[in-house]
C-alpha cells in the first residue's frame, strides 16, 4: 500500500555523496523538525528525469522555499555515486538534495516500488513527490506509468 497524507515517512536509511564518499542519512533526522518536498524519480540520467523533473525543482527552488519549505530532495534507486554525479552535471549542488537508494528499501517502505525488470532496469521508484512536515506527510501526488504532470515542481508550488 502506498503511503498517504498522515503517514510518518519510513526511517529506513538513505545515501548522499559527500566530499570523501557516501554519507548516510537518517530519514527520521532528515525530515524532523522541518518541512521537506522529496520528489522521487524512475532514474538518474534518464530522459525526462534530467530534461524536466529535476531541471525544474533547480529553476523553483527559491520559490518552493519561499513558500517555507526548508528543504529540497530527489530521490532515486541509483548508488550515491550515481546520484552525486548526476545532480552535479545539472548544477543542482546547494539546491536539491540528492538521496540515493541504492537497494530500493526506502521506496518499497514507501510503497511507490516500480517493477521494470521485464525492461532491464531492475526495479526503481515511480514517479512522485510529497510534502512532509516534521516526519509526516502532508501532501502526496503519484504519478500515472509514463506521465509527468502532477509531481512536477510546478505542481508542488501550487500545492504549497
Amino acid at each position: 500500500m502506498a503511503i498517504k497524507v498522515g503517514d510518518k515517512i519510513p526511517s529506513v536509511p538513505l545515501k548522499k555523496m559527500g566530499g570523501d564518499g557516501p554519507e548516510p542519512v537518517d530519514p527520521t533526522s532528515y525530515f524532523g523538525g522541518r518541512k521537506v518536498v522529496l520528489f522521487s524519480v524512475p532514474g538518474a540520467f534518464t530522459p525526462t528525469c534530467s530534461a524536466k523533473h529535476l531541471p525544474g525543482f533547480i529553476q523553483h527552488v527559491d520559490a518552493i522555499k519561499a513558500k517555507g519549505v526548508d528543504a529540497v530532495a530527489c530521490l532515486a534507486v541509483n548508488d550515491a555515486f550515481v546520484m552525486g554525479a548526476w545532480g552535479e552535471s545539472q548544477g543542482a549542488d546547494g539546491k536539491v538534495d540528492m538521496l540515493a537508494d541504492g537497494s530500493a528499501k526506502f521506496t518499497e517502505a514507501l510503497g511507490l516500488e516500480l517493477d521494470l525488470v521485464e525492461a532491464g532496469l531492475g526495479v526503481r521508484g515511480q514517479r512522485f513527490a510529497l510534502i512532509v512536515e516534521d516526519g509526516t506527510v502532508t501532501h502526496v501526488a503519484i504519478e500515472e506509468p509514463g506521465a509527468f504532470e502532477v509531481s512536477s515542481a510546478e505542481a508542488i508550488l501550487e500545492a504549497l
